[in-house]
Formats: C-alpha cells, structure tokens, sequence
C-alpha cells in the first residue's frame, strides 16, 4: 500500500461506512469537548440506521447503500454519555450494539464503568473480565483496577483483594488505597489495613478518603494512633500542595503541641515549614519571624531559609538579595543552597551592569562549587562579562575553555561564535580568511541553530556567502503503513480520541531504529497527526536530520502543518507563514491539544485572556476556552496577534521574544539596549525562558524559508526602536 492510497484507507476509516456516516463536524466536536458532540453522534447513527433500513427494504438491484458503522456509532455514543454523566443511558446504548471490530476491550471497558455507576457492580465486573481478555498492555493495569473494584461492590472481597493488591501500587491512587483497605479488613487482614489507611493519611492528606481514614484511625479501638514529626511534616506538604495552608499550619501547630520537634534541629525545620504556610497565607511579618527561628538552625535548614528570604526579596530588591545570597554563600559553602546562591549573585551583577563585579562572581563560584552542574552556564556568563566590558583576550580565552572543559554541554556552539566574534574585535584580531574559515566552521557543525545564523551573517559582512546549511529539500516517503498502528487508527475512527493517543504513545515507545521512525513518522504525517510525527523525529532522527542532512527527516523536523489554515491566515495578516511555523514548532511541536500550566492552548498556545483581547481589537465574538484548541481558531487569532507585534517590533526577534515575554518587557529592553547588535542584545535579554525562546524560534525561521525555496532573508543585526502598537 502506497502512502497516498494508506491516506485514502485512513479517511475512509475516519468517515466509514459504505453511506458516509460519522461527520467530520462530530469528531472535531468530540476533540474539542463541545456539549453538541452528544446530539451530533447520535444523529450519525440515526442516519446510519435509516441506510441500512433502506437497503434492507429496497430490492437488491435498486442501488440502496448501507452502513457498517452502527459499531462504531453506538460506541461513541455510549462513551459521550458516560463522560457526561449518564451512566444508566451509556449501558443501555452499549448493551444495543455489538462491539466494533478491533474494540472489543474497550466497548467492554466502557460498558463495564457505565454498568459500574449504575449500581450494577456484578454485571460491570463481568464486563471488566472480558475486557481484560482482549486490552492491549497499557490498558490492562485500568482494567484489572476497575475490576478489583467491582468485585468488592459486588461483595466478592475473595477475587477482588488479588486484583486490588497488585492495583494499589501500581496506581496509587487514593481510591485504589481506599478499596484495598476495606478488602484487607473484609479478609481479616487488619493490619494491612491499617497501613493503607496510614498510607492516606500521609500521601493524600487533603482527600476525602485521607481524611476519612484519619477519622477512622483516631476511633479505632486497639492499637493507638500517632503521627511521628517526619510525618506531620510530610502531611503539612501534602496540604501546603493542594492550597490548603491553614490545614498545613494546624498540623504543625499539632506537631508543637505534642512536642515532637525534639532538638534544636528538629525546631527549626519546623519553623521553616511554619514560614512557608505563613507567606502562604499572606502573613508576611509571621512568616518573617520564624524564618528568623529557623536561621538559627543547623547549617541545612539554615541555609533554606537563607535562601527563601533571598528568593523573596529578588522580588523587590536586587540590592538585599544579593547581599543575602552572598552571605548564604559565604555562610554555608557547603550546603546544596550555597552553590544556587553564588551563581545568583553573578547574575545579578551581570543584570545591573557590573560586569567586573560578576567576572569576580563567577570566578569565585567556580573556585567553590566546582561539583555544581551550572559550571558551564556559570563559565558562560563570566565570559559574557568580559565581553561586555571588551575584554577581548580574555573572553575568548574563557570560551575556548568552555568548550574545551564541557564539550557536551548545550552552550558550546554560542561559545564556539563568541570566541570567533571576540578574536574579529580584537584590535589584533584575525585576517579575514582565517575568520571566514572559523565562521564556516560554526554554519557546519550547528547546522539549524541560532549560532549558525548569526554565523552566515558574518559570513556575508566578509563578503562570503554561505554555503546551505540543508543541500536538498524536504521530502515526503511514500511508505506502507506499520502493522503496528492498526489498533490506533481504529480508535482514532471512532472517536475515542484519548485512548488513541494513549496507544499511539505506546506503539511509537517501542520504536527504536531511524528506519522504523521514518516509517511511523511518515504514516503518522500523512494523517495529519504531524506532533507525534515530531516528536519521533526528535527522539530517533537528530543525525539524520542534522548530521546527515536526510531530507525524509527533514520533512518530520520542519513539517508545514496544517499548512491550508497557516497559508491562509498569513495571508490575510500580511506574515510570512514561516514564521508561523517556527512559532508553532516551539509553542506546541504541532500538537493541537496541548495546554501548558499556564492555561496557553493549542498549536500556537494563546491564552484566554489573549484570545478575548484580539477579539476586541478585531471586532470579533469572543471565542470559548476550548474553541482555543480547534487550530482554525487558534491560527486565526494568533497570526494576528505575532502580525501585530511584527508592526510593532520591525524585526523577528523582538516580535518574537513579545510573543514570549509579552510587549511591555521588550520595549523597556529595546530602548535601554538600543545601541547593541542584536547577537549581543539577544544573549542579554533577562528572562532565560525567552532568551531560549528567541534563538530557537528565529533559527527555526530561517531553516523553515531555506528548506522550502524561498529566496535567502538576511537577519538584520541591528536592533530597531519599537513603534506605537499592540500592547498586550
């Protein structure tokens, strides 16, 4: 099978049926979450219903055409139902139909939760078994849980405790730790309830069942219930986690009470832990006070504290906390805090403009950490400093000694430029051959990075063009699709969007060899499926892509995803699709479902309050939170939104690094550092997250236009005053 005729297979199993039964608008609406899923399944398989009816009452020659995908229907259906709530309606539906071909471990699986919630644990318990008969690997860990559970429901505590043993470990979750302890009573096994429910109480301290199993703990008769300090203290965490800091403090307050902090040592830990429910509550002078308590503490805790009162007064105060994080160091050389500390404070001068100050820094901290794992970074920022102060000699020095010291380390190929740049300053710098031969060296050997950009470009101010990082294009393979990803694609075609993902996570684990993820890679592409594609490529084919410049890696590396949506809003805004790309691959490696911590969603992560802002500005309604995942929407406003900040900015970088950052900060950095080249501008910028974000989204720009034929950009190394614009 070809790879254009496996493409034809897949859309026929996305849409099936020989009468085009389940829509398209379904299955977006099931991937989206949107409450109109329910309604529109079922009126996929009515109208598969009403085909067959046809065809069953038309005679055999009049041309009727069926449907053979009521299965498929009724499944996803049931499984609408049962995620909304309905488990009596999602058993009745499940029961009516047979299971699909290929699904017969996860109709069974969904039959046996719906029966489960609907009071009916001994059918659900039948329908679990037989799921466990037919469920792929990373199912059958769900499976044989569920089933542990039905069976204790269904009062078979005998069956049930093997299943529930193996479960609660493997799981832990609090449920799972909550049933086996009423097995392991319900089998005699006192003790062994006890632990679970001593487990609970430690693990899961602001859970119902943690709480409930303290209650019950504190009633029951025989042996007595205590919690040791080391105890009270996991548990005032476990609160302090899940937001619940007036719990965390009366657990330390019981701590206290009951003169468990023996020792010096055990009473600073505890003020420490005090503090930190204290400014989590918004008690400022409280929590200053026993921070103070636990300075006075063994070096360890002592050395913590420091170090919070540091981390709170960088929120203020650069000046206090560098002088606090020099004293931590100075105090504590020793302590894991200590090594933290000293890399700060060089940071810190380097931030503020002291670059000598910060050549002391890190020279000092080289001097006592040398077991840390930031000596490279802190190797880099000495260099840096010398650089801002034209230290020419020096700096170069630095960083051949970098890249001499740490050749594995991430920072190599910035070295390797800055070394190169420094010499080119140097009063007594290098001929222009020998330059060119360094720079072509940089292009060579980091072929797609940031360096190798900047590299090109001195290599044009030499008056040499560079030699094309990737020889040939990208290429599309024409491959039969895995065996492997059959299962995948037929939960994919059914709807069960999530369990697709978790069996496409679990056939591409397995993949080992560059061959093997070029083939799943490519079928995975020509799919649509263009994050997990990615992602493969990433994990198996860097040397191919980069090393040996294959252009079928290249393809899975730098796919143009979703390119009919991506084309069509930059047009529209004026931008360069390009850059689109290169946002995305950053944002969200082409994944339209991902949502970050920060609640960013979608392929180009737009958040929310984003969303709501371009709205207004574009005089459009206001889109729903998950509509933010539907990548038409997503692409809309957000080629938009980098449009407008390309006005703005005028050069890729900073409209780049105001995507990240948001406007107000690269303003304040463009007007202060106006006067810098943008290599230089770049490696200054504060935040580390988007100073990351700049290298890896520009490079990814200019790879994306050289790969795909576009007429070479050059990169402007200056770096323009922002205009008026877009301000959010």
């Amino acid at each position: 099978m070809t790879r254009s005729e496996f493409t034809l297979v897949a859309w026929a199993l996305l849409f099936g049926g020989q009468a085009r039964a389940q829509q398209a608008p379904t299955l977006e609406a099931v991937r989206l979450r949107r409450p109109e899923a329910i309604e529109l399944a079922r009126a996929d398989l009515a109208r598969c219903a009403q085909a067959n009816a046809r065809l069953a009452a038309s005679p055999p020659d009049a041309g009727a055409v069926g449907c053979d995908a009521t299965p498929r229907l009724s499944l996803l259906v049931g499984y609408l139902l049962l995620t909304s709530g309905e488990a009596k309606e999602a058993a009745r539906q499940l029961s009516t139909h047979p299971a699909p071909l290929q699904l017969a471990a996860f109709h069974a699986f969904y039959l046996g939760q719906a029966q489960f919630y609907s009071g009916e644990p001994a059918a659900a318990a039948r329908s679990f078994e037989k799921a466990e008969r037919h469920s792929p690997a990373w199912l059958k860990g769900a499976v044989r849980a569920r089933l542990g559970e039905a069976l204790l429901a269904a009062g078979d505590p005998v069956r049930a405790g093997p299943l529930l043993e193996r479960a609660a470990p493997e799981r832990a979750t609090a449920e799972l730790y909550h049933q086996r302890a009423i097995a392991r009573r319900a089998l005699g096994n006192l003790d062994g309830e006890r632990a679970d429910l001593r487990t609970l109480v430690l693990r899961f301290p602001a859970h119902p069942y943690g709480r409930a199993a303290f209650d019950r703990l504190l009633s029951a008769k025989g042996k007595p219930f205590a919690l040791s300090f080391e105890e009270r203290l996991s548990r005032s965490r476990g609160f302090l986690a899940s937001g619940e800091a007036r719990a965390a403090l009366e657990e330390l307050d019981q701590a206290a009470k009951q003169k468990l902090a023996r020792g010096a040592s055990a009473k600073a830990r505890l003020a420490y832990a005090r503090s930190l429910a204290h400014f989590a509550l918004g008690e400022e002078a409280e929590g200053e006070r026993q921070l103070d308590l636990a300075l006075k503490g063994q070096a360890s805790v002592a050395s913590e504290a420091l170090m919070l009162r540091a981390r709170r007064a960088l929120k203020v105060d650069n000046r206090k906390a560098r002088g606090l994080l020099a004293e931590l160091d100075s105090r504590f050389p020793r302590e894991p805090a200590a090594a933290d500390a000293g890399f700060l404070v060089g940071w810190l001068d380097l931030q503020a403009g002291r670059y000598a100050d910060a050549v002391r820094a890190f020279e000092l901290f080289e001097k006592r950490h040398g077991g840390s794992r930031k000596r490279d970074e802190a190797a880099w920022f000495k260099a840096l400093s010398l650089l801002e102060l034209e230290s020419w000699a020096e700096a170069a020095a630095a960083l051949e000694a970098l890249c001499a010291d740490f050749p594995r380390s991430s920072l190599v190929p910035q070295a390797r430029y800055w070394a190169i740049r420094a010499g080119q300053l140097e009063a007594k710098g290098k001929d222009g051959e020998e330059l060119a031969f360094e720079y072509e060296a940089v292009v060579a050997q980091f072929p797609g990075s940031f360096y190798s950009l900047l590299a090109s470009e001195r290599l044009r101010e030499l008056g040499r063009e560079p030699k094309a990082a990737f020889p040939e294009p990208p290429r599309q393979l024409d491959t039969e699709p895995p065996k492997e990803l059959a299962l995948a694609l037929a939960l994919r075609s059914a709807g069960l969007l999530r369990d697709w993902a978790e069996e496409t996570q679990a056939r591409l684990s397995q993949v080992r060899s560059a061959e093997q993820a070029l083939r799943f890679g490519h079928a995975l592409q020509s799919l649509g499926e263009y994050g997990y594609a990615h992602a493969l490529a990433a994990r198996l084919l860097w040397g191919a892509a980069y090393g040996a410049k294959e252009p079928f890696a290249l393809a899975l590396m730098y796919p143009r995803a979703f390119r009919p949506g991506v084309e069509k809003w930059a047009q529209q805004n004026g931008l360069d699709p390009y850059l689109i790309w290169a946002v995305m691959r950053r944002e969200s490696a082409f994944r339209p479902e991902v949502a970050s911590a920060a609640d960013a969603r979608g392929l180009m992560q737009v958040i929310p309050p984003t969303a709501e802002a371009i709205a207004r500005e574009t005089n459009e309604e206001v889109p729903s939170p998950e509509e933010l995942f539907a990548p038409e929407v997503n692409l809309r406003l957000a080629s938009w939104y980098l449009s407008a900040l390309r006005r703005r900015f005028g050069h890729p970088a900073l409209a780049v690094a105001a995507y990240n950052a948001g406007p107000g900060p690269v303003v304040k950095w463009a007007n202060e550092r106006a006067e810098l080249p943008l290599d230089l501008w770049v490696e200054e910028i504060p935040y580390k997250e988007t100073r990351g974000y700049v290298k890896q989204v520009v490079a990814d720009y200019f790879v994306y236009r050289s790969l795909y034929g576009e007429p070479p950009e050059r990169i402007s190394l200056a770096v323009p005053r922002p205009g008026e614009g877009v301000d959010f």
